[in-house]
């Protein structure tokens, strides 16, 4: 197998394909409360100890459909979030095996080098707000959970840190000072990859719109910057052409299955897989810095596939 060269390095040589949505996979398996630890329904991250082959098997079909990295099912898994579940004293545990189970999995295909990505979704709580639930928390409490949960991962094995899904650009700030601690207490360092999440019209959950969030932490130690989830891709276009112009970080762009309808209480996501290779492939002819693509909720092995087709057929073209 060819050298595994750090991710860091590879996505500036190459586009690299990250999975889908691991939420929506494992909804179709259609849990019940006694698949979860102590029946706790809906705690997605502890079937990784209850159900490990679901989650194995979900990484694995991601990785056989082409991803050539696998996010680890550690979204909730922050300090704050296990606290909701009662665990919130196993969270470096937790994260450690979790990413290993992650690698375990990557170590099956020998093809090509297999990254595993450390997923660090929000708290839950949004510290620039005033809410008297949500924005009365101390600061150091969200770092010193963000950090307890980078320590796991990087132990765990992972290649990178992904901080996913934020509404709240101050959470964000928190979550990179918490890596860069991590890496001091474990005394190694992997890429740090900061996303935000936007409405439609370009903004976060507080309204903080791209060109606010991505100068306020592009300058934090970070090595790529990105968008994921709440829109599909064809939403994304003007933030990520600004992004673009910018011409310093390297980009990740993570849309849903397109935007999310409402069936029945239920969050349902109908862009079909080539529609959505089609807006993204645009994106690669258009924004050269534009380095990671990936799909977020809705998104399954189907679209990972057409993904991958779009990133081997660009790949062709600048080799001819």
């Amino acid at each position: 197998m060819a050298e595994k060269i750090p991710l860091d390095i590879l996505m500036k040589n190459k586009i690299v394909l990250f999975d889908g949505a691991m939420g929506t996979e494992i909804q179709k398996l259609n849990p019940k409360p006694e698949d979860f630890p102590d029946g706790k329904d809906g705690f997605n991250d502890g079937l990784s100890f209850t159900r490990p082959e679901w989650i194995k098997q979900i990484h694995r079909s991601y990785l056989q459909a082409g991803a050539d990295c696998i996010e680890t099912n550690t979204f909730g898994s922050n300090k704050l979030k296990l606290e909701e579940y009662g665990y919130g004293d196993k969270t470096l545990d937790y994260n450690k095996k979790i990413a290993q189970l992650a690698v375990d999995v990557t170590q099956e295909f020998t093809d090509k080098p297999r990254y595993v990505i450390g997923s660090m979704g929000p708290t839950g709580f949004l510290p620039s707000s005033n809410d008297p639930s949500l924005g009365q928390i101390k600061l150091d409490e969200i770092r010193d959970a963000f950090e307890i949960q980078a320590e796991g991962l990087i132990l765990g094995g992972v290649d990178a840190l992904l901080i996913e899904t934020s509404q709240d650009i101050l959470e964000v700030k928190l979550a990179i000072e918490a890596c860069h601690n991590a890496f001091k207490k474990t005394d190694k360092r992997v890429p740090i990859i900061a996303n935000v999440t936007l409405d439609k019209y370009g903004k976060m959950l507080l309204g903080t719109n791209i060109q606010a969030a991505y100068t306020t932490v592009s300058e934090m130690g970070i090595d790529a910057f990105g968008l994921n989830c709440s829109t599909g891709p064809t939403e994304m276009i003007p933030s990520v052409q600004w992004l673009n112009e910018q011409n310093s970080l390297p980009l990740l762009v993570v849309p849903n299955a397109g935007m999310p309808e409402n069936q029945g209480g239920k969050a349902v996501y109908k862009m079909e897989p080539k529609d959505m290779a089609s807006v993204m492939a645009d994106f690669l002819n258009q924004y050269q810095n534009v380095r990671i693509i990936g799909g977020c909720c809705g998104t399954n092995v189907e679209h990972i596939s057409f993904l991958r087709k779009v990133i081997d057929e660009k790949a062709a073209e600048n080799n001819r």
